[in-house]
């Protein structure tokens, strides 16, 4: 029996000597998968799920041209009531039904012709933008498995932003300001919105700016933009 450091010796590439590719194939297929290589297998498969869940973005993978084989827990969060896209057991559909051939459509392109496409679903204010992804051909297949990535609805994560505080030692007060502000509110409206003038907002922008290293408003908003979205620890499932 074989495993794949076995493999890397059977195939030396030593003064560029490459061995065949049918051959590598062959010796992969009878490569070792006894208990130990079956565990290290699952191991490596459930990290992978946890690596996936702990991402802030809602991830949907397709075996086929309609039927979801997995959801990270982002997306479960996101696909709520609201949502232009619907998971009805195994089946995503979409919510309107101006947008369930568009969405038919991108995902046949992807699956059968590998074609990468951003889409725009849902109106008004429920309005998302998804990318549709073909992942690569395995062997044995015939389609490509598609990946969905939902959109944000919000710039910022709050999470994020109340971490993004505390690694700047912002107050409790300014760190509202900063959500004020990646919410798209003026210096007006946060001041209002927090009952106080004005002025006192102006102070803490600036009070803001020194500690983030910040030359304007938009480079704050930019820089929390930026940041990896985080999920809680106790997130629900």
């Amino acid at each position: 029996m074989l495993d794949e450091l076995d493999i890397q010796h059977l195939a030396p590439r030593a003064r560029g000597f490459e061995p065949p590719a049918a051959a590598l194939q062959i010796l992969r297929e009878h490569a070792w998968r006894g208990p130990e290589r079956r565990l290290a297998d699952h191991t490596h498969s459930r990290r992978m799920t946890q690596m996936v869940d702990e991402i802030d973005y809602g991830l949907l993978l397709l075996a086929d041209d309609a039927h979801v084989a997995y959801v990270n827990r982002a997306a479960r969060r996101e696909l709520d009531a609201h949502h232009p896209l619907q998971l009805i057991g195994r089946e995503l559909r979409a919510r309107h039904t101006h947008d369930a051939a568009p969405l038919r459509e991108a995902v046949r392109s992807a699956s059968q012709r590998g074609l990468r496409r951003l889409l725009r679903l849902g109106d008004g204010a429920e309005r998302v933008t998804l990318a549709v992804v073909p992942l690569p051909v395995q062997p044995g297949e015939d389609l490509h498995a598609v990946m969905l990535v939902l959109g944000k609805r919000q710039v910022c994560e709050e999470l994020t932003v109340e971490w993004f505080a505390r690694a700047h030692g912002l107050t409790l007060a300014e760190t509202a300001v900063v959500k004020g502000l990646c919410a798209d509110l003026t210096p007006q409206e946060i001041a209002l919105r927090q009952g106080v003038g004005l002025a006192t907002i102006r102070t803490q922008i600036g009070s803001v700016r020194a500690k983030t290293g910040s030359a304007s408003i938009r480079a704050l908003v930019r820089q929390v933009a930026m940041l990896p979205p985080l999920l809680g620890a106790l997130h629900g499932s």
